[in-house]
């Protein structure tokens, strides 16, 4: 029996250039099964570890929804920093992209080292990576995570548990606010396992007179039963 594929084997197998191509036209696109079962229930399993995180919030404290997450500290568990490190360069080259296609003049570095640096140098420092946990009635609320002000356009969530079978309800959604018009709600059906990469703030869209941009925002639908994780990936640091 052959070994499981390696992580960086599995990252370097996707077709890059076709989800470039479905973040264009959505906003957002599905990387399944990226990670195995195995892996989401060890990365669910850190959740009641306090060592493992800098902070733990209870989201109707802030006016958040309802649920809980914990942030990371430094240094990242294993899985989860190589899994920041080798998203990353595939998203900066979309980020470039859609800058230059806004007109704006920040342009990302090609690996998540140097972008840290930079993060680092103007005083982010704290990680955001982090695990959320819902249970029933449990909800977060649209919104975008923005924490200081070198902020990466793109961010990458997966889904730690199996829908219909630790939980029910709990679905991942993007609404869209585009220009003159009402908001559009998407709903992004995810497997355990399943990642999907998402803009945090806002996007190109290209409209008869050349692009412009539609603001996004994200959030999770009511969970009916069961508990549901994710493990959430920010390539920013906070400040």
């Amino acid at each position: 029996m052959s070994a499981p594929a390696t992580l960086q084997d599995r990252l370097a197998a996707r077709d890059w250039a076709s989800f470039g191509a479905e973040l264009d036209r959505h906003g957002s696109a599905v990387l399944p099964g990226l990670l195995t079962a195995a892996e989401c229930r060890a990365l669910a399993a850190l959740y009641p570890q306090e060592g493992h995180f800098r902070s733990h919030i209870h989201m109707a404290r802030h006016g958040f929804g309802q649920g809980e997450y914990r942030y990371f500290g430094y240094p990242l568990p294993d899985l989860v920093a190589e899994l920041r490190a080798g998203l990353y360069p595939h998203l900066a080259a979309v980020a470039n992209g859609w800058n230059a296609r806004m007109g704006i003049g920040t342009r990302y570095p090609g690996t998540l080292d140097t972008f840290l640096q930079q993060c680092h140098a103007a005083g982010q420092t704290r990680p955001t990576p982090l695990l959320l946990q819902y249970g029933p009635g449990d909800f977060n609320c649209l919104h975008q995570d923005l924490y200081g002000e070198l902020a990466f356009p793109l961010q990458v969530a997966f889904l730690l548990s199996e829908p219909g079978g630790d939980f029910t309800g709990g679905e991942f959604v993007l609404t869209e606010q585009r220009p003159r018009m009402q908001s559009r709600a998407e709903v992004v059906p995810l497997r355990q396992g399943d990642a999907v990469a998402f803009a945090v703030h806002h996007r190109p869209v290209r409209g008869n007179r050349g692009d412009y941009r539609v603001n996004m925002r994200h959030g999770v639908s009511t969970v009916r039963s069961g508990r549901r994780h994710t493990l959430g990936i920010i390539f920013h640091d906070a400040t």
